[in-house]
């Protein structure tokens, strides 16, 4: 099975491509998409030039590594209300390139990745960058965007086939916070 992970963001996007063969993982991919500077030629301001970029982006690492799956980090809800809104357009931006791309799609907050990867929720980035280095043999450290982004692969090869075999069992169902449940907010 082949993973694409990816850590969503406005300037900078990871993904990180990795081979699974029962318990072995192997390293195939990883970089950045980055949507602003001299190569897109889009200033900060042009949001829709920008999640454009980062869905063409997505949308050729889905059709160069070609995966069975993909695993997307779920976003949370900063300080700022604006910098969650546009986190979120740019999640959405991936999101749409993957289910565009046929594949399906795992989501992992950031907490879960670092607890499956490093051991525990709180692991500063370069805690995930050299345990990422360790579990897929890594000649160097990855930047800290495909760390995360290789680190969402990990976590659904570990989780992803545990959770497939609960789901044959029981039928998993999204929660439904923050949406209308019995005609109520909550």
């Amino acid at each position: 099975m082949r993973i694409l992970g990816i850590d969503p963001g406005l300037q900078t996007t990871g993904f990180g491509v990795v081979d699974v063969d029962g318990h072995r993982l192997r390293y195939v991919a990883s970089g950045t998409i980055r949507t602003t500077g001299r190569a897109t030629g889009l200033a900060l301001g042009d949001l829709p030039g920008r999640l454009k970029v980062l869905f063409d982006g997505v949308s050729e690492v889905a059709a160069r590594y070609q995966p069975s799956t993909a695993a997307v980090e779920i976003i949370f809800v900063n300080v700022n209300p604006q910098s969650t809104l546009l986190l979120g357009q740019a999640r959405g931006a991936a999101l749409t390139a993957l289910v565009n791309a046929n594949l399906p799609v795992a989501e992992y907050t950031a907490l879960q990745m670092k607890k499956a990867v490093v051991g525990h929720g709180r692991a500063a980035k370069s805690q995930v960058q050299e345990m990422v280095r360790r579990l897929l043999e890594l000649p160097g450290l990855p930047g800290t965007d495909a760390a995360d982004a290789l680190g969402l692969a990990i976590t659904h090869a570990h989780a992803g086939a545990a959770m497939a075999r609960v789901g044959e069992v029981a039928q998993l169902t999204r929660r439904q916070h923050a949406m209308y449940k019995a005609g109520r907010s909550y």
